[in-house]
């Protein structure tokens, strides 16, 4: 990772083990209309990992069989950021990040990449004191690929010199449509949809 004068990051699952906590609180949400209908949405959501709640939502309010429209998905939205934000803040850190993140001993720049919505992320990283870690932080709906792209250009970076790190395929789409190197973090969420992957991964930054 010292060898690359940027790094992409993405934040649940790759800075704090928050993935539980919104797979928990999309089931939830969706519990009272069934198992069947839950099931299905936390299926989702774990294959999906990357994708923003703005694009799971409707599709999960058609599963339960409710209207999608701006209004009803806009309710949906702000249940789940209830439910999730605070978690999300006192989740563990995944082992090593926080160390790596506050002291930056190769003087990188660091950049933010999340589907979490611009607003809630600028909050969370105001609570865990990280706002001044990153020149640049893109939430929802700013796509990963797109904040990637525009930070390329912005900077004059050549992607060979940057790293995003991820742990779902939406982070994997956003690098290689950037050609830029990727890490994953594995976890027990991710098993599944990695487990034909061999590229360069981690499960933690401790030894890095």
């Amino acid at each position: 990772m010292k060898e690359f004068s940027a790094i992409f990051w993405d934040f649940d699952g790759v800075i704090k083990d928050s993935v539980d906590v919104k797979t928990q609180a999309y089931f939830q949400l969706f519990e009272s209309f069934g198992l069947d209908v839950a099931e299905r949405v936390r299926l989702h959501h774990e294959a999906n990992g990357g994708m923003s709640r703005f694009d799971k939502l409707p599709i999960y309010l058609q599963w339960a069989g409710l209207e999608s429209n701006k209004i009803k998905v806009n309710e949906y939205c702000e249940r789940f950021s209830q439910q999730v934000l605070q978690g999300v803040i006192d989740a563990p850190w995944v082992s090593g990040v926080e160390q790596y993140l506050r002291g930056n001993a190769h003087q990188q720049v660091f950049v933010l990449v999340s589907a979490t919505p611009q607003g809630e992320l600028e909050h969370i990283l105001h609570a865990l004191d990280l706002t001044m870690c990153f020149a640049d932080v893109f939430g929802a709906p700013s796509r990963k690929q797109d904040a990637i792209c525009n930070t390329l250009l912005a900077r004059g970076i050549d992607p060979s010199e940057c790293l995003m790190i991820g742990d779902a395929q939406a982070d994997l789409d956003a690098a290689v449509a950037n050609q830029v190197p990727f890490l994953l973090r594995r976890h027990s969420s991710n098993n599944k949809v990695f487990a034909t992957y061999t590229g360069n991964s981690v499960e933690d930054f401790t030894k890095l």
